[in-house]
């Protein structure tokens, strides 16, 4: 039975992984910077759950802290890349109105 739960474990990171590269193309040829943010912050929680799924497969622990850690600095570059996006969308209103 342990054989089998290894198996579907190995398949569901295979799944994970091409959505993961999904997410990079849309990350990369997104139209908008909106598409853009969502799909960074997609890869953020897919891995985390590709490292979820390695640290129950391999039995270590120390795995699921960097999970935890992991989700904060992907938490805090979705909330820099969102204001730094907010900032040039200001600035180019500005200077549309000086225009």
């Amino acid at each position: 039975m342990q054989q089998a739960y290894n198996v579907l474990f190995i398949v569901v990171l295979i799944i994970l992984a091409l959505f993961l590269f999904a997410c990079l193309l849309r990350a990369i040829i997104g139209p908008k910077v909106a598409d853009r943010l969502v799909a960074t912050n997609m890869m953020g929680t897919i891995v985390i759950a590709i490292i979820a799924i390695l640290a129950f497969l391999l039995k270590e622990g120390y795995l699921l802290d960097i999970c935890i850690i992991y989700a904060m600095i992907s938490f805090l570059a979705v909330v820099m890349l969102s204001k730094v996006y907010i900032g040039v969308h200001k600035a180019k209103k500005e200077g549309k109105k000086n225009d």
